[in-house]
Parts: structure tokens; sequence; C-alpha cells
């Protein structure tokens, strides 16, 4: 009997204590709960607030900085559209560059083509024959006279050292053919062939993009040489080079000149049809 009672006192004791241990216990530190033994995190997590919604780091911007990122943007596109304009421009320069030199190169092969297929077909010191030479039409100093830093004239001579400056166009060296011809120009100032050396010079000056000293040897053809038969030809090649450079001031006084000055060359036909053009 008394064994029962022990056992009921014990009981009574013992579900309080049963019933207690059940109960969550808080942390008050970080206010997180916990039941038995295992631990758990608090609720609603860190970095949501009281409507749900996460507001930690990786928020979205603010509407200010979306908008400077836009103007960036839009100025980067501005940028690249002008470069790329910048980049078709100057594309289509040298293409306009290359067609040049192309139709200069043509140009100075024909007229090669035309000299050379009339030096076969006649002598080179015919003058009648309208070859290149033309000894009439140019002036020249007494026979042993000469200018000062000049040599006495020797025909036979001039004509090899011509010869050997017209032998280097054909070759397409324009730099020592231009070295060449104004060697001889220094050389034999009053030679037969020095028109024809001054005309030259300004062809292969222009065949080498110095237009400067193109137009200086074109011009110098009919001062030194007026009366010479590259007269024409020199002054129309001469408005070729103003144009280039972009005096067309001067371009159209050329040309009259041309025109009214040597009516019936193939210089005049050229000139009336760009006179036409402008």
């Amino acid at each position: 009997m008394r064994t029962c009672r022990r056992a009921v006192t014990v009981l009574a004791f013992a579900l309080p204590m049963m019933t207690w241990g059940a109960v969550p216990v808080v942390d008050s530190n970080n206010n997180a709960g916990s039941y038995g033994s295992s631990a758990g995190s608090s609720y609603p997590p860190s970095g949501y607030g009281t409507s749900g919604a996460y507001a930690g780091s990786g928020a979205s911007a603010p509407v200010s900085a979306q908008g400077e990122l836009f103007m960036q943007l839009q100025q980067m596109q501005e940028e690249i559209a002008r470069l790329r304009g910048l980049v078709e421009v100057q594309q289509n320069d040298i293409q306009q560059l290359k067609q040049q030199g192309l139709e200069r190169y043509q140009d100075l092969d024909s007229r090669i083509g035309a000299l050379s297929a009339s030096s076969a077909a006649a002598p080179a010191n015919n003058s009648s024959t309208g070859g290149d030479i033309n000894a009439a039409s140019t002036p020249s100093a007494p026979a042993g006279q000469a200018q000062a830093g000049s040599e006495p004239a020797d025909p036979a001579k001039e004509k090899l050292y011509y010869d050997a400056a017209f032998d280097l166009i054909k070759a397409k060296d324009f730099d020592k053919a231009s070295q060449a011809f104004a060697a001889f120009l220094r050389k034999y100032p009053n030679s037969q062939y020095a028109g024809n050396a001054q005309y030259w010079l300004g062809e292969v000056n222009l065949a080498k993009g110095d237009l400067q000293g193109a137009g200086q040897a074109f011009a110098k053809v009919s001062q030194a040489y007026p009366k010479h038969n590259k007269v024409p030809d020199s002054l129309y090649k001469l408005a070729d080079v103003e144009r280039r450079l972009g005096h067309t001031d001067r371009v159209k006084g050329i040309l009259q000149q041309v025109v009214s000055q040597y009516p019936g060359t193939s210089a005049a036909q050229l000139a009336q049809r760009d006179l036409q053009r402008l």
C-alpha cells in the first residue's frame, strides 16, 4: 500500500516536469526559437521587410541610376555611329585617290605608247613628222655657246641623256626619272630636247603625286619654251594640277587660254570639254 502511494507521488511530480520540457525555449540574444535539441532560424528571414519584399544588397537600382545608364548607352551609340560615318568617308577618299592614281598611270602609259609608236615610225631628228621632239620650235643657243652652268651643245650626247631619262619612265621608276630629267635640264637647258624634258618632268612628278612639283614643271614649259609644241598639253595638265590643288579660280582661266590660243589641238578639245563641265 505504501509502495503504491510512493509511485503515485513520483508520477505527480514527474508529469509537470515532462510538460515543461516540451515548451519552446527562446534565446534572447538572437530572438530565435528552438524546439527540443534542433536549432532553427528567425522568421521572416533577415533582409525581408514586413511586406515580404526583399531589401538586401541585390535590390534594383534607383530610377535615377537607370536613367544615367540609359543616357550613357545613348551616347555610346551616337559615338559609334559618328565613327562609322568617319570610316566611310575615309574609305571613299582612299578609293578616290586610288582611282586618280590609276587614271594618271593610264594617261602616262598612253602617252608613252603614242610616243614610242611615233618614234618608231620616223627618225628622232625629223620634227616635221609630228614626233615628240620639235627642234625647230625649241629655243637654243648658237653652236658652241651655252648658258652658265650648262655644257656646250652636243646633240648626240644630249640624246643619250634624254633617252636614258625617258627609259626610266617606261620602267615606271618615276623617282629616278624625275631626278634624271631635272639633271638633264640643268646640264642642257638649251637643248633641242629641253622642252620635252621639261614637260615629262611635270608628268613624272604628277605620277609620283607631287602636285607642287608637277605644277611648276608644267608652267615652266610655256615660260621657257613658249613656241614648243608641248605648250598646249602642258597648260592643260597645269589646269588639272590646279584643280587637284583646289585652286578652282585658276582652272577656268587656263582652260580658256588653251582654247583661244591653241585651237584645233587635242589639248584645246579637252579644255573645251572641261569648260562645259564647270
